[in-house]
């Protein structure tokens, strides 16, 4: 990961990596959303939905000291079935490395089987806040067992209750990261919100319309390459390769009279113009690459080669 120390600033300034890490599907792009303000990561009720390291940036002053707070949000851990997934994974040990404050996400709901996190987090020695998600929809009693249960079975410097989709104890959870975080300049000029460049964000909108629009392999298989993204005065024109592995697959994703990824790309197009402000033309290709998430070259070329 590329970073530059910011010069010039008081030594007083406080900036650190906060790593959000977790299983599939228990809210962590909703809560990196929710911490910074800003919709970043890309979010369904589909599990894996995540796959790359996504970074968001915050600037402010607490009690009368400026901080940044780097973000990351990291896909959910998991067993490797692909190279795809291997890659997944790096990024999440990187981003664990990384970190001056780690944020383990479980849910309410969850039963106990965080084992893969756990073994990853028990070699940090980094301070671990451990929140759990979805306490909306749980009663007191219920709340107040999983926190039992963690108090007994994990080392945690805090344990928060939250609701990243209501906001609710976010501000105890910033609270106990800022109390946390290390003297140093600041890492990013402080007029950036995110590491990532605008393809990457209009690639990941359109991949999330997949996710909504299909059913089975085919999120899993697709991937989605901004092979052209062109800014107007009045319009930005972006071209889409979308890559899947077999000819079913692309046939599934057209649909009948391509009625399924006109659909799709109507819902992208809405939200990316949501996100950039602007009109946007998108245009979109289906491509067959099979076995892609298996090829070194192509996932490098992807982008997952951290």
């Amino acid at each position: 990961m590329n970073t530059q120390v910011i010069e010039n600033f008081p030594a007083a300034h406080k900036a650190g990596f906060v790593s959000i890490v977790g299983k599939p599907n228990v809210g962590k792009s909703t809560l990196m959303n929710q911490l910074v303000g800003e919709r970043l990561s890309i979010i369904t009720s589909k599990a894996q939905t995540t796959r790359h390291r996504i970074m968001g940036i915050i600037n402010g002053t607490h009690d009368g000291t400026e901080f940044q707070l780097v973000y990351s949000d990291t896909p959910g851990i998991i067993k490797p079935q692909y190279k795809l997934h291997e890659s997944m994974m790096s990024f999440v040990r990187g981003s664990i490395e990384d970190a001056d404050v780690v944020l383990f996400v479980t849910d309410i709901f969850e039963q106990h089987d965080e084992n893969d996190v756990i073994e990853r987090l028990q070699k940090s020695e980094v301070p671990i806040l451990l929140l759990i998600n979805k306490v909306d929809q749980a009663t007191q009693d219920q709340v107040q067992e999983k926190i039992a249960y963690w108090q007994e079975h994990f080392r945690a410097e805090a344990i928060i209750p939250i609701s990243a989709l209501n906001g609710f104890n976010i501000e105890q959870v910033f609270d106990g990261i800022i109390t946390r975080l290390p003297q140093h300049p600041p890492y990013f000029p402080k007029d950036e919100l995110t590491d990532k460049p605008e393809r990457f964000f209009a690639s990941e909108i359109i991949r999330e319309k997949i996710f909504l629009n299909y059913k089975k392999e085919v999120p899993y298989s697709s991937e989605v390459v901004v092979i052209g993204f062109k800014e107007k005065e009045d319009i930005i024109v972006i071209q889409a390769e979308i890559l899947v592995e077999r000819p079913t697959q692309r046939a599934i994703l057209l649909g009948e009279g391509g009625k399924m990824i006109k659909k799709t790309g109507i819902m992208a197009r809405e939200e990316l113009e949501r996100f950039f402000g602007k009109k946007v033309f998108l245009e979109q290709f289906v491509k067959v690459e099979p076995d892609w998430r298996q090829k070194d070259k192509m996932l490098r070329r992807l982008g997952y080669d951290e």
